[in-house]
């Protein structure tokens, strides 16, 4: 029935959307991509074998392509690097074969919207004659750290005696401000190699996107800065609409999930508790904490007397204290996963201990809840520093050890500071001022529903003929 009303329905244009094969790079693409069908957009997700059973929305079509390791990604995969060559073998010419798939259809592809850190894609786009638009899932302040390293700007790794780092257009970071492969280049190289070469061909996108907007990035002096050096155009914040504008009927969800959620168990608990009472805790879907680190959260979290809910992975439920769950049953709750958005949302929640991973930072400043940040990998350090010193939503823990662990009575105090501090209620309000940014720049006539509507209008001109370059001249 819906491939039946797919061919009855007339498309102003088609797109093929690709992101990276995890939660945090699919949710983002995926919104989107429904973004874009809500304004009269065919929307295909290509996604990995594995991952495509994991997406299930009405809007949207899924296509699956090869990354090589169908069975289970990265997972099945001998090391990172092995993986990401695969993929790009494998997913160039599936994603080849499936835009050859709709070039005799009614809706023939026009435009591929691809993860930048998969710029092959773009590649492909461009040997069948379409658009090709990068997406990236980091903060402007980021990619433009990593496009001077690209162009060899910066040299690694940063030291101590070269901070803080000042350049032309971004607020001064310091060594713990630092994305963490700019301080520690070998420990991931072939994530770092990736990084870099999400710019390699990029001067050949029609358009460079970002997951922010422009209140959130350039109405600090810095902002004109990050502009010029990453001029990308900004059409987030992309969460769904429920919690934004509200104009995509039904958008509650991302409409994408690699673990099961246990809404109804979450649900029940908030309910009984105080507006404004309780600590959500969630370090994302890919950090491993290590034990220690959670001994001291778990401890810190029962010791602060506050109420909170814990989202510990399956895989990680064994580093808790022995006796923690049990001690701590009547101030805490522990699950394996929960709908975060409905969390953050709920009146319950008072604040948001957080990775700062970029979708849960945008999440919180979308929803209004003030955050206390313990970064653990990659941009997550650079978006604390923004969380505390530039948007004023929250605090920042401070390390105890080259490990990267927080303390007990440091998390403890950071938990009083935002929940009833001296601060906290300059910080609630400074929430509520973006939440409220947000709304307006994803809003009829905000700077991103304008930006996202210019795209669509040239992705709709004519899908072989290049964007004007003299529009669109993208600095790379």
């Amino acid at each position: 029935m819906k491939k039946e009303q797919e061919e009855k329905q007339v498309w102003r244009g088609h797109v093929v959307v690709i992101p990276y094969p995890s939660q945090g790079h699919i949710n983002p693409l995926l919104q989107f991509a429904k973004r874009l069908a809500s304004k009269g957009l065919k929307a295909t997700m290509a996604t990995t074998h594995y991952t495509v059973n994991s997406i299930n929305t009405p809007t949207i079509r899924v296509e699956a392509i090869s990354d090589g390791y169908d069975e289970g990604g990265v997972a099945f995969a001998p090391d990172t690097d092995t993986y990401l060559k695969a993929f790009k073998t494998f997913g160039s010419k599936t994603l080849s074969q499936l835009i050859q798939k709709f070039e005799t259809t009614a809706s023939p592809v026009t435009c591929v919207i691809y993860d930048a850190f998969l710029p092959w894609a773009l590649d492909v786009a461009k040997q069948h004659g379409v658009y090709g638009a990068s997406f990236f899932t980091n903060t402007p302040t980021v990619t433009s750290l990593f496009y001077r390293l690209h162009k060899g700007l910066l040299t690694l790794p940063i030291k101590m005696e070269d901070l803080p780092l000042s350049i032309p257009g971004l607020h001064k970071l310091n060594y713990p401000d630092l994305p963490a492969f700019l301080k520690d280049p070998d420990s991931h190289p072939a994530y770092l190699a990736m990084l870099l070469g999400q710019f390699h061909n990029l001067y050949q996108a029609d358009w460079i996107l970002g997951n922010t907007f422009d209140d959130l990035e350039l109405q600090f002096p810095a902002g004109e800065g990050v502009s010029d050096l990453w001029r990308g155009t900004l059409i987030g914040p992309m969460i769904p609409s429920a919690y934004l504008d509200g104009k995509i009927e039904g958008d509650r969800g991302y409409g994408a999930s690699l673990w099961k959620p246990l809404d109804d168990k979450c649900k029940k608990w908030l309910e009984l508790k105080p507006a404004g009472s309780v600590a959500y805790v969630s370090f994302g879907s890919m950090a491993a904490l290590t034990p220690k680190q959670m001994e001291e959260i778990a401890w810190g979290l029962k010791e602060s007397g506050i109420h909170f809910l814990w989202v510990v992975k399956e895989s990680e439920r064994g580093k808790l204290p022995q006796g923690f769950i049990e001690a701590s049953k009547e101030k805490g709750l522990v699950v394996t996963w929960c709908q975060q958005l409905e969390l953050l949302e709920h009146k319950a929640i008072g604040c948001f201990v957080t990775h700062c991973g970029w979708n849960s930072t945008l999440e919180a400043l979308c929803l209004g809840v003030p955050m206390v940040g313990v970064p653990k990998f990659s941009d997550q350090y650079t978006n604390a520093k923004f969380i505390e010193e530039v948007w004023g939503v929250g605090v920042r823990a401070k390390e105890e050890d080259d490990k990267g662990t927080v303390g007990r009575e440091e998390l403890q105090f950071c938990l009083r500071e935002v929940m009833d501090g001296k601060r906290s209620q300059e910080m609630r309000r400074n929430a509520a001022k973006w939440r409220e940014l947000a709304k307006k720049a994803i809003s009829e006539g905000g700077s991103s529903d304008n930006n996202i509507n210019e795209f669509v209008s040239h992705v709709c001109s004519d899908g072989k003929k290049k964007v004007k370059e003299e529009k669109h001249m993208n600095g790379f």
